[in-house]
């Protein structure tokens, strides 16, 4: 009766240990701020996430926006980043914060940037000073991830020798007027983009791995099968339906590619 009663007991502890192994993991305690910068003689609005209960210094990662601007998708990214460990910082490209709602304006922004060479350059430094200048951050530890116009920016702050531990492209175009040149890349590169994405031929990829081939650039390409362009933002279907554009999202392709980020991260933040 008494070791039948033992092993009752032991079965209620083995169960209520068992109950609490299994409890869901604690939420992430998430600290936001928007942040309004200057620079290029316009005013930039971005959002700094981190998490408020992790300690210490922790690596730092600027997230550059897709050409409809600094919206709710980049911020987003910005918070998985946190969630991750790291102090995430959403950049304002284009200025006061503003967003696209057709592709023409898209274009129109996005090239006005472009075209401004050394004032695009001041922009997303001044973004990288702030980031830096967080207590939370690490500032020897700084990367920077794009997205289709915010991947096209990273590789180009690559290219002109920006202090980065590295920076990640997600289908960013990856031509560029100002190839980099061997021995001024200081960031490791990680590329990633879709075997489908029309705005991403064939021939431009293989100019880019050429062109980091010749530079001595440490880089990772990768392509993914039947990927089009912004296959990372599940908010692609509609946009591509509505505007007639090839634009399409890839559940596969984007968990793929955020691991690989993961993994890279891992690498240069040693």
């Amino acid at each position: 009766m008494i070791f039948r009663s033992l092993t009752l007991l032991m079965f209620v502890f083995s169960a209520a240990c068992a109950k609490k192994t299994d409890a869901p993991p604690k939420e992430k305690q998430l600290i936001s701020e928007e942040i309004a910068y200057s620079a290029d003689s316009v005013t930039m609005k971005g959002f700094l996430v981190y998490d408020g209960e992790q300690k210490g210094k922790r690596p730092g990662v600027l997230v550059v926006h897709e050409w409809w601007g600094h919206n709710d998708y980049a911020r987003k990214r910005a918070k998985m980043l946190a969630e991750m460990g790291y102090i995430a910082f959403a950049v304002d490209m284009y200025g006061d914060g503003k967003t696209a709602g057709h592709p023409d304006d898209a274009g129109k922004f996005a090239g006005e940037v472009m075209k401004r060479g050394p004032g695009a350059k001041d922009r997303f430094m001044k973004a990288m000073e702030i980031l830096k200048a967080n207590p939370n951050c690490d500032p020897d530890k700084i990367a920077a991830i794009g997205y289709c116009f915010g991947g096209s920016t990273v590789l180009n702050m690559a290219r002109q020798g920006v202090g980065l531990k590295g920076v990640v492209s997600f289908h960013g175009g990856l031509n560029t007027d100002t190839p980099a040149k061997k021995g001024e890349v200081k960031a490791r590169v990680l590329a990633c983009i879709g075997a489908a994405d029309p705005f991403i031929p064939l021939e431009q990829a293989d100019a880019f791995k050429k062109e980091m081939d010749d530079a001595g650039v440490n880089y990772i390409f990768k392509s993914y099968e039947g990927a089009m362009h912004s296959f990372t933002n599940p908010g692609a279907d509609e946009l591509g339906k509505k505007f007639n554009l090839p634009l399409a999202y890839n559940a596969a392709a984007d968990t793929s590619s955020w691991n690989e980020m993961k993994t890279f991260f891992g690498e240069i933040f040693k």
